[in-house]
């Protein structure tokens, strides 16, 4: 309880406000359960419909359309249109999603704060509030130990695995009761598993996150004083990447093209970056979908992010590019099981240097998997198999 009340200094007044559709929900919810008893409400982030959730609403639609399933999705969301022909599809954060909330069976998310309003939702739940099943389907594989994720501030009924040195992770360390970890795959590697194509001459450039830097919380340089975006290393380093004239002449000689798009949460920061030649695109989360990009690109530089799981579910090399390791496992993520050296998918790089050089040699190879990497990547999965969503479908259908 002391670790919730320290978490209300982030209550926002949208937060305090919420109460007031839930109080007017809860009548309608009651009423709406006795019509529709076993409703499975879906959702990830407010405005999309392309991680795990999506691929799942999808398979119950197509699979299973006598199961009450429902898709809660901002309206204006680029994605909208996507889920608008497989069944229903309610406003996400509207009163009607409240009553949805409330009268579930199951509520369904890749993402922690998949509901109306994440704040009063967490309160009311870990309060013993709301008693709901609420079912974790992941937004990556797990390599840290995020605190948030831990049992007792969830409260899952499942949280889902997609390997199996993930799944003993959690397990061991997360403090879940028996039985509500499962190993079963995540949906989206469905999608995945089915692509063959892609074109051999595109690199994808993805980094993650820093939680400091999108929060705006951590704009300090090493002597405490303020800095702006572009003083970030974490600009400093990738900006850089894309006009450092010995890429730059890599992807001339070997006639390559990149696509660069940071994660979901620095998306707002996009227009800071510039590509100065044509090779290069700079990529909008709102044109390009994350899923396409990965089977289309023959070649993956990222950082610490899980996408890099995702991509190896592929068998498709990778480079990972380290500039801030000391700085990152400081102001994000303590390691955890997962060590890029010894576990990891492809070379690390400290610098832009000898990420040009790495990224050279499998150039010149035609990007062709090393047997290590390759061998990792078979010891790692469980599963490599279109079957992730039914693995889903059947461990929330027996909840």
């Amino acid at each position: 309880m002391s670790k919730l009340v320290s978490r209300l200094k982030f209550v926002k007044i949208k937060d305090v406000l919420a109460v007031i559709p839930f109080v007017f929900a809860v009548l309608p919810a009651i009423i709406l359960r006795i019509v529709r008893q076993n409703i499975w409400l879906i959702c990830e982030e407010e405005n999309e419909a392309r991680d795990n959730g999506y691929w799942f609403y999808k398979y119950v639609r197509e699979n299973y359309p006598r199961i009450d399933a429902v898709y809660a999705i901002n309206k204006k969301s680029p994605d909208y249109q996507k889920v608008l022909g497989l069944g229903k599809v309610i406003q996400y954060g509207s009163f009607l999603h409240w009553v949805y909330y409330l009268t579930a069976s199951k509520n369904i998310s890749s993402q922690k704060g998949g509901k109306p309003n994440a704040a009063l939702c967490y309160f009311l739940e870990i309060c013993g509030i709301i008693k709901n099943t609420r079912v974790f389907l992941q937004h990556g594989i797990i390599l840290n130990s995020p605190k948030f994720l831990h049992y007792e501030v969830t409260k899952f009924a499942l949280f889902v695995c997609g390997a199996k040195p993930e799944y003993e992770y959690v397990s061991k360390n997360f403090h879940y009761p028996e039985g509500i970890v499962k190993l079963l795959g995540l949906c989206r590697f469905d999608n995945l598993y089915i692509s063959n194509s892609y074109k051999q001459n595109q690199i994808l450039i993805m980094p993650t996150w820093r939680g400091w830097i999108a929060r705006e919380t951590g704009l300090l340089n090493k002597s405490g004083k303020n800095i702006s975006f572009q003083e970030t290393e974490y600009f400093t380093a990738w900006n850089g990447l894309l006009q450092n004239n010995d890429f730059l002449t890599l992807l001339e000689k070997y006639d390559l093209y990149a696509k660069f798009y940071p994660h979901r949460n620095m998306q707002k920061y996009i227009h800071e970056f510039n590509s100065i030649n044509n090779r290069i695109i700079i990529a909008d989360w709102q044109q390009y979908d994350v899923q396409e990009l990965l089977k289309e690109s023959a070649f993956l530089i990222t950082d610490y992010s899980s996408i890099s799981f995702d991509f190896a579910y592929m068998k498709k090399p990778l480079l990972y590019y380290q500039f801030d390791q000391q700085e990152f496992r400081e102001k994000q993520y303590e390691e955890g099981y997962f060590s890029y050296e010894n576990n990891g998918f492809g070379e690390v790089a400290l610098t832009a240097l000898d990420l040009v050089e790495k990224l050279s040699e499998y150039a010149q190879s035609g990007f062709s998997s090393k047997d290590v990497y390759l061998k990792r990547i078979e010891d790692f999965y469980t599963f490599n198999d279109n079957n992730n969503c039914e693995r889903n479908f059947r461990a929330i259908l027996d909840l």
